[in-house]
């Protein structure tokens, strides 16, 4: 099941009030949620640490949440303020490593820089073609695995392909 946001607002609202199911379906539909949207923004050894991060700090935050205004963007704040986090971390570590290691091969330089133009390139698309892009033609899953992972139906996922990828070539060829 993926949640809507009223589903997620009416889940929250019941478990502020203590029913511990709908936290519970809570916490597993924001996990869902928050799969997706990391899922092509950072690495996939990094993902569940930092799903589990943010279902840490919504759990700490869940009082500041007002019932009357939209769950996800709420949730979307937290999930940013994490992932920048993330990234700091990360740079800081990565900052440290270079110290220690030798220079990086020449292609290994053209292989980073093909992969931020690729996310660069990627953030024009909505995230359903996004996600379906980056599961079978990047992480060369099948339609039938991209479509259990993403939650879309095969036709979904070969027409997310075809649009994202026509979309991606004309804002090739508009920048050449």
């Amino acid at each position: 099941m993926i949640a809507d946001e009223q589903t997620l607002s009416r889940l929250m609202a019941a478990s502020q009030r203590g029913d511990k199911r709908a936290y519970s379906v809570l916490l597993d539909e924001a996990g869902k949620w928050l799969t997706r949207y990391y899922r092509r923004r950072i690495a996939p050894d990094q993902l569940d640490d930092l799903v589990q991060d943010v279902l840490v700090s919504l759990h700490r935050k869940r009082a500041s949440y007002d019932p009357t205004r939209p769950f996800l963007p709420w949730l979307a704040a937290i999930a940013r303020y994490r992932w920048v986090d993330h990234l700091r971390r990360a740079y800081r570590n990565q900052e440290q490593a270079i110290d220690t290691e030798e220079p990086s091969e020449p292609g290994d330089q053209d292989a980073v820089l093909a992969r931020i133009s690729l996310e660069r390139l990627m953030e024009n698309l909505p995230p359903a073609q996004a996600d379906a892009i980056e599961l079978v033609k990047i992480e060369g899953c099948s339609i039938r695995e991209a479509s259990e992972r993403s939650g879309q139906s095969e036709s979904l996922v070969k027409v997310n392909i075809h649009r994202g990828l026509k979309k991606l070539a004309a804002l090739i060829e508009k920048a050449e």
